[in-house]
């Protein structure tokens, strides 16, 4: 799904409910550094060096996966469970890719960056790709 910053800004409460349920039960299933699809740093690597095995919790690991796996079919991109980084993928006018970026708490989408870039490209909403 190509999302628009109005549909993106529209969903926030909803994805945000989300987030914060995906860190609860990433803390209750100690999945630290090992859930399943998520890169952190957009590098497919987990932040704070490699994984270690932890004990699972069973119910709070499906249900995670679960709420991973809704997140995934809206085409929301997790980067980072704990802090609540996403990405919206959205597209220009002429087809390219970017995605608007958001982190759990911001009052709503003030950031936008190309998929190369990450993080770190961030750029203000206001400078819209062309």
């Amino acid at each position: 799904m190509d999302w628009t910053l109005e549909t993106a800004e529209a969903a926030l409460d909803r994805v945000g409910a989300v987030l914060r349920r995906v860190r609860e039960l990433a803390d209750a299933a100690r999945l630290v550094g090992a859930l399943p699809g998520v890169t952190p740093n957009g590098h497919g690597a987990t932040m704070g060096g490699p994984e270690r095995p932890a004990p699972i919790d069973p119910v709070a690991e499906a249900q995670l996966r679960e709420a991973l796996a809704g997140l995934a079919a809206e085409g929301i991109v997790l980067r980072d469970p704990y802090r609540g980084l996403i990405d919206f993928p959205a597209r220009t006018a002429d087809g390219r890719e970017y995605h608007l970026c958001w982190l759990l708490g911001e009052p709503r989408i003030g950031w936008w960056h190309w998929p190369e870039a990450g993080f770190a490209g961030r750029t203000p909403i206001d400078e819209a790709p062309a």
